[in-house]
Parts: structure tokens; sequence; C-alpha cells
């Protein structure tokens, strides 16, 4: 099978579970795991912040980084069609209690359009706007990558308004590769960043939340509020430490397979893409009125040897990773290109 349903079904590679196997341990809610204790100052140092705290899953990133910088009953602007909104159950508004805001289009929205959305502290209808989130790169717009301008004016007009701002960078290693910076540079305007060690990089599991070191500290107990409390979790540290060092410069080589995929599928007549939209690891098309729906292509596709998801009841997703060649994408692109074509 090519499995192109996401970059989160790699498998640890040798290298890495020998890493694994020798990671030393110790109990991290006593803060005496070597491994995650050198990951967490890793992680700080790359995303440029002065702390970092390691949590199981992204989701439990977003929703701790929710209930850390929020109060129930406040507004939180996020991007339309954002993983906050979308993709998370309903977890903010029962974990943190929060309302979301979506606002702009295509994974993307400007600072004016933000400071349109905030709805002011002290009103007696409205819940007051404590937060912005951000998110780099934008899943349901295909991978796309937010500009630094637009976040830096973003999150520079959150700070005039005394509002924090966040960036879920679940991707964030696939946006700093395609704007040729620093992860650093790509968490800098934000208070609160966080970015998934289990997607583009391979890891088995693992997300890094980074902030100001008492924002940071405060998390802990939410993390554990969330039943993470961590034990010899240097084993998953051990794994991440390699995949920053053996397949963070290899992003490269997904972004460029991604755009293989892209340019043989948008050739279909069945296929709708905007070939500007890829711009990372994710391929996200729709399909055109008597191409088969979405449902269809997806298990004709299984039955020819290649895997995707449906994201719709007519578009579809396809995400490059670490274990797909460039053979296969290409290969598994033919494949898709025919079937959208042909309804049988």
């Amino acid at each position: 099978m090519i499995d192109l349903r996401s970059d989160t079904v790699t498998r640890p590679t040798p290298q890495m579970r020998a890493a694994i196997a020798a990671a030393p341990v110790g109990d991290d809610q006593f803060g005496e795991d070597p491994s995650i204790n050198a990951l967490q100052e890793q992680g700080a140092a790359l995303l440029g912040k002065e702390a970092a705290l390691w949590l199981p899953t992204g989701t439990m990133a977003n929703q701790v980084a929710l209930r850390t910088l929020t109060r129930p009953g406040d507004d939180v602007i996020v991007s339309r069609e954002s993983h906050l909104a979308w993709h998370e159950t309903g977890a903010a508004a029962a974990n943190a209690g929060v309302q979301l805001t979506e606002i702009g289009q295509a994974g993307r929205f400007s600072a004016d359009e933000f400071l349109a959305a905030v709805k002011p502290k002290g009103h007696m209808l409205y819940p007051p706007t404590t937060l912005v989130a951000v998110e780099n790169t934008h899943n349901r717009a295909g991978g796309i990558v937010v500009p630094l301008a637009d976040a830096e004016a973003i999150c520079a007009a959150a700070r005039a308004h005394g509002i924090a701002s966040l960036l879920d960078g679940a991707r964030l290693w696939n946006a700093a590769v395609a704007l040729g910076v620093p992860p650093a540079a790509v968490a800098a305007p934000f208070d609160v960043v966080w970015a998934a060690l289990s997607k583009g990089l391979g890891a088995p599991a693992g997300s890094l939340l980074a902030g100001p070191r008492d924002v940071i500290a405060r998390a802990v107990r939410y993390r554990r509020m969330f039943g993470g409390a961590m034990r010899q979790v240097g084993l998953l540290a051990a794994a991440a430490t390699h995949a920053l060092a053996h397949h963070y410069a290899r992003l490269v080589d997904d972004h460029a397979h991604a755009r293989l995929i892209g340019e043989r599928v948008a050739q279909s007549p069945g296929v709708r893409l905007d070939l500007a939209t890829v711009q990372t690891n994710i391929v996200m098309f729709h399909l055109s009125p008597g191409a088969p729906d979405a449902a269809t292509v997806v298990a004709r596709a299984r039955e020819r040897g290649v895997l995707l998801i449906a994201f719709g009841p007519r578009t579809l997703r396809v995400v490059t990773h670490l274990e797909v060649t460039r053979d296969q994408c290409a290969r598994a692109a033919d494949i898709l290109a025919e079937l959208c074509t042909t309804d049988a």
C-alpha cells in the first residue's frame, strides 16, 4: 500500500528504534527523566522561547494552551476551518469552556480582520476576546504557509489590545522549511507555540509546547489535569531527538513529492485544484461535477493500493511523508488522476 492518509502513519526507523532502546530514563513527574529534560531544552531553543513542555499529542497541546491562556467564557479567534474548531471533537468548549470565532478565508486572515472580530472586555453581552490562534501550516486549506508578515501583524495587534497569541504549529517544521527560515522565526511573533514531533518528523508520538517560563509552569498542571502525567517518557523523547537530527532536513523531499502529486492530479478533468495551495506536504483537491464522489475514489484507490482520506463529500486529501518515495508518489498520482476522471 502507498499510504497517503497522513504524515502520522510513519513507523520508527531502525535507527530511531535503537535510539529509543538506548535512552536514559527516569520519572518525569519528578523532573528526573534526562532524555525528556534534554528534549524540552532543545525544543525551547529551537522555537526561541524560555521553556518547553512535552505533551503526548498535538490536540492536548492545543487544549493545554487554551486552558492556560484563557478563562471559561472567553472568546478565542481562530482561522476558518482551523484544527481547533473542526478536529478536536468540541474539546475547546468541554475542556477550556471557551467560544471559538472563525474568521478569514483559505487558512489565512489579516490583522484588520482580526481586529474587526475582537470582542471588548467588560461588555454586558459579549464574551471577551483573550486569545488569537493561528494555524501554520493550515491543514484544511491544503498545507498553506502563513507568511511571517501576516503573523507579525496579527500578534502585534493582539499585544496592543492585551490579547494573547498562540501558534498551532502542528506542521511548524514544514512551514519553516518552506519559508527557508529557522523554526524560531516562525514562532517569534507568538506568546505561546507548539510543534508536533509525530507528523513530518516521524516520531511515534509527542508535541512540544513552548513559551514564557511561568506560562509553561502553569501548563504542567493542566497537562496533568487532562490525564497527561508522564513517567519514563524519555523513550519517546529519544525518538523525537533522533527525528530532529535526521528527519528535519529531508522535509523538502516531502514538499517536492506533494508538488509532483498535485501537478499530475490537477491535469485530470475530474479534479479542481489550485496549485498555488500546494506549498508543503499536503494536497487538498476537489472533485468536479460528473466525477465520482470522494468516498468512491477512496474505495477504488484502496483497491489499487493507494490510501487517502475524504475531507468532504467531494474533497480529498493526500499527505506525503518519509515512508513514501518519489516513484510511489508518481504512481499514486497517476492512479488518482485516472480514478477521478472515470465514473464507472
